[in-house]
């Protein structure tokens, strides 16, 4: 009886190790010789954390998308899921197809921007009936800056405030991105057109170039420096192709404002990347609504200690109660910019960062093109083939962005 409980014993030894040894996982060489495999979602979600990660990126109206796309490298905003396509990763994060939220946010981001740059150019046009104009652009920030600390306060109390985040270096970006946009108000203030400061501002790689080839030792393709040339030899092309008579010519002032806030979005990019390094060394992830919150607030101190020191608090209420009819303007151009970064937030969440680079990038053109329409700005033939160098720089830095994409896909 033994000797049978024995003998099926070893049988049943034999049997298991026959199966073993015709299995996928036989020997250990095997599995050290074949490279590890990976799930496409592995890949994707790989991918696109590298992407969400590496992703940082102004025009008169789009400084805070160009904020916003920069400060929402820091955080985590990694789909869930493993879609390789941005419509697959729009549904994966809510029961809304790809095209609809592509619709909403794509939509919001026009409308709320659009408005925006022609708020802020109204506002800088406005005439008072004893002939004065609107020159407090530091009290302009503060109310800007306010509206989206109001909106990014309710923002991060839905989604949850992040504990530990390293204050100083917010404090510092959010003090030299105001000072930029506050720039390129006075820039507006001082007569520069509204077309031409933003083809200008569309040009910001022009300071970050310099600079990186002065210290950094970087170098640059043929192609990059092309686009550049293009978007500031067609600004500048722009800006003398007015017609006789259709109105002042751009000041020298506010061109040396326009410049002014370039070098200060260099210098911007240049706190970013340190405030991207802080967090990631105390291991903190700001959600994108604790940057819109905090960032925004240094701003509007920022912004209240300089109108408060240049006088521009009293003064500003001050013509906004004479002229009621500016300060509704105002108002509603504080919203949009709350608005518009909700809808950017919403955007990048949603999809590849590519698709709001594309989206912001269109939007700037449609900008110029309406204010120019819109708002009585008379070009020669000069002046218009400098709007199309310009915006062909623009489209071209747009199109080598999604070339360098599919080149990272293809790997």
């Amino acid at each position: 009886m033994k000797s049978n409980t024995l003998t099926a014993i070893c049988l049943s030894i034999l049997v298991a190790a026959s199966n073993a040894s015709s299995s996928p996982i036989a020997s250990p060489k095997s599995q050290l010789s074949k490279p590890p495999t990976f799930t496409r979602t592995q890949r994707s979600t790989s991918n696109k954390a590298r992407r969400a990660f590496a992703t940082t990126t102004s025009t008169v109206d789009s400084e805070l998308e160009s904020t916003c796309e920069s400060n929402l490298s820091t955080s985590k905003l990694i789909p869930r899921g493993g879609s390789d396509t941005t419509a697959d990763m729009a549904e994966e994060k809510g029961g809304l197809p790809g095209a609809v939220k592509l619709l909403i946010g794509a939509g919001g981001i026009y409308g709320a921007f659009l408005y925006y740059g022609s708020l802020q150019e109204d506002v800088f046009r406005y005439t008072a009936e004893d002939g004065s104009s609107f020159k407090e652009a530091w009290f302009l920030q503060v109310l800007e800056a306010l509206a989206n600390v109001i909106i990014g306060f309710v923002g991060m109390q839905l989604t949850g405030p992040t504990k530990g985040i390293p204050m100083q270096m917010f404090a510092i970006s959010g003090a030299s991105q105001v000072s930029a946009k506050a720039c390129t108000s006075l820039a507006l203030a001082n007569d520069l057109s509204f077309p031409v400061a933003t083809l200008a501002k569309s040009g910001k790689m022009a300071p970050v170039m310099a600079g990186s080839l002065l210290l950094g030792g970087a170098s640059y393709s043929i192609r990059e420096y092309l686009q550049v040339a293009a978007i500031i030899g067609g600004t500048a092309i722009v800006s003398m192709g007015k017609k006789k008579g259709s109105g002042s010519s751009s000041s020298t002032l506010g061109v040396a404002y326009i410049i002014l806030s370039l070098v200060l979005d260099g210098v911007t990019a240049g706190f970013q990347k340190r405030l991207k390094a802080e967090t990631a060394k105390v291991g903190v992830k700001p959600k994108p609504y604790d940057f819109m919150f905090w960032t925004n607030l240094y701003m509007c101190l920022t912004a209240v200690v300089f109108a408060t020191a240049l006088g521009e608090l009293t003064a500003g209420l001050g013509f906004c109660t004479d002229n009621p009819e500016i300060f509704s303007k105002i108002i509603k151009f504080a919203v949009c910019s709350a608005v518009g970064q909700s809808f950017i937030f919403y955007t990048i969440a949603n999809f590849d960062p590519l698709i709001l680079s594309t989206v912001t990038t269109t939007r700037k053109i449609f900008s110029v093109l309406l204010s120019i329409f819109l708002k009585g700005h008379s070009l020669s033939m000069t002046g218009w083939s400098g709007i199309l160098l310009a915006c062909g720089g623009i489209l071209s830095e747009m199109q080598a962005k999604m070339g360098g994409k599919k080149k990272a896909h293809g790997h």
